[in-house]
């Protein structure tokens, strides 16, 4: 009985804690609620720990379509025009400098995904193929003369690719699942192509790739594992002792996209379906974000890529609304430091 009369002791302090008087009239109290603020109100809120980073929002710079294409690549050529690619047509464009579009590769089957320029003026493109398996290809500037340098045979996803100064090219193999990471980083040296060193495997999802401008730092990030990767090298394929790090972990739902360095060593990272970029210094601490505009009410949400210009710090950054109705654009901004020349254009 005494046990009984406690519990309901207990239970009875319980209410009158939660309920008052008023006019007579015992009312409950309002218990505390959840509430979103401005930030968490937007489609991808910025994370607490970036919200204090200096940031910069993008201004527009040129509309490619009304339609949602998948805006990937952007990579500068010796004379200022910008490539970039639709990697659901597999096109290949080119915008001059007083913004005049045109299409270098129409639609096809590659899944045209990365670009970068060879010393001798090809373009060699990373392609996502059937999303299964893809391959390398190279043309010529105009689009004429395709090779092929990685055949879908060989079984990689390639994504991205960067040269270094010698002439191979790391590439990332877009294989892989947060729970199943068999995708990672690939060296192919030249003169020939055919020789292809594993660097980085069991990656999930492996996306973009940079190297600093010594070309001593290898970067590389995983969509699936959400991740940022820095890699020193003692030669482009031998990993220094003790050389790799995760300096960053990533948030949010589809993780961290393409990649570029300044010559500052500087790492911008796009992150995918948050319309923005974050920036990191050459030990991978964050700096800086880039975000788009119209993000806060879900527009041009999926950020890519970048590319900025060698010699000058003018950042462009490629995106598309989906079905947003905003379609594909391309945004500018001012980028910490200046654009390298990386080995296609020296």
């Amino acid at each position: 009985m005494r046990k009984h009369q406690s519990n309901l002791a207990i239970t009875m302090t319980v209410v009158f804690m939660f309920m008052a008087v008023v006019g007579g009239v015992i009312t409950a109290l309002a218990a505390p609620a959840l509430a979103p603020n401005d930030n968490t109100k937007t489609p991808s809120p910025i994370p607490e720990n970036e919200k204090n980073l200096p940031t910069v929002v993008a201004e527009p710079y040129f509309k490619v379509s009304d339609k949602g294409l998948q805006l990937e690549g952007p990579v500068f050529d010796r004379n200022g025009n910008l490539f970039f690619v639709d990697v659901w047509s597999g096109s290949v464009f080119k915008l001059t400098p007083d913004k005049k579009l045109s299409t270098v590769l129409g639609p096809n089957k590659l899944g045209s995904a990365g670009l970068a320029f060879h010393k001798d003026g090809r373009i060699f493109i990373a392609c996502l193929g059937d999303f299964k398996v893809g391959s390398v290809v190279a043309i010529k500037p105009d689009g004429s003369g395709m090779e092929t340098i990685i055949p879908t045979s060989a079984g990689y996803l390639v994504d991205d690719l960067v040269f270094d100064d010698k002439g191979g090219f790391y590439f990332t193999d877009f294989h892989g699942s947060a729970t199943n990471p068999t995708g990672g980083v690939y060296y192919v040296a030249p003169p020939d192509y055919k020789k292809i060193t594993p660097i980085l495997p069991n990656m999930a999802i492996a996306n973009g790739v940079a190297l600093s401008p010594d070309g001593k730092t290898l970067w590389t990030d995983e969509t699936a594992g959400n991740r940022l990767f820095r890699v020193s090298l003692t030669d482009a394929t031998t990993i220094a002792p003790f050389g790799t790090s995760i300096p960053y972990r990533f948030t949010g739902c589809l993780g961290p996209d393409s990649m570029r360095v300044d010559s500052e060593g500087n790492v911008y990272v796009a992150i995918y379906d948050q319309g923005r970029y974050l920036v990191f210094n050459k030990d991978g601490n964050p700096i800086g974000q880039i975000l788009l505009p119209g993000r806060d009410k879900g527009h041009n949400m999926r950020s890519t890529n970048m590319a900025i210009k060698p010699g000058a710090n003018d950042m462009y950054v490629v995106t598309n609304d989906g079905d947003g109705g905003e379609g594909a654009q391309i945004f500018t901004c001012k980028a910490f430091g200046k654009g390298l020349h990386y080995f296609g254009l020296k």
